[in-house]
């Protein structure tokens, strides 16, 4: 019996040159997408760590903290809310020691950067404290998204690509 009398959808289905190629474009369109989604999470937890951030500096401000300590405080306010929903919401990740301790570690990372960045843009470029802290706010929340997405939470990401790449052929 010839292909020619047979329906379409019950044909034997043949590789065809470029398929490999549609395949890894489509995990490749896939890929992006998850990470403009991610990125996407990432931004909306960091609007919330922000505002609680920013409103844990001003009270800290208030209360006579001398500004650099409460830069790092406030950070640290945020970041406590950033590790529950980044983990959960954003990259989906089990709670872990491991994913703990290197979110701790980019956390005061962040931070250190943070505080550097005010005490920078206080007396160097001469901006007031609260627009210091402000500016900083952006450079930091790019540095941490991809720290988290590269260590912190990159054990779920591997799980991901494991179930989603064909391995290499081995030599």
């Amino acid at each position: 019996m010839s292909n020619a009398r047979v329906p379409r959808h019950r044909r034997p289905r043949v590789e065809r040159f470029g398929t490999d190629a549609r395949h890894t474009r489509r995990l490749e369109m896939a890929r992006r997408r998850a990470f403009r989604l991610q990125l996407a999470r990432f931004v909306v937890v960091g609007v919330v760590n922000t505002a609680i951030s920013f409103v844990s500096y001003r009270l800290l401000l208030t209360a006579s903290t001398p500004y650099v300590l409460a830069a790092a405080l406030a950070f640290a306010a945020g970041a406590i809310n950033g590790y529950v929903f980044n983990r959960r919401w954003t990259f989906g990740a089990k709670d872990s020691v491991r994913a703990r301790l290197i979110y701790l570690a980019v956390q005061a990372t962040g931070a250190v950067t943070a505080s550097l960045l005010v005490f920078l843009f206080v007396y160097i470029v001469g901006f007031g404290k609260v627009t210091a802290y402000l500016a900083a706010l952006p450079p930091v929340t790019l540095g941490t998204f991809v720290a988290n997405r590269s260590w912190t939470f990159a054990h779920r990401a591997d799980a991901a690509d494991a179930r989603t790449l064909p391995s290499a052929p081995k030599p």
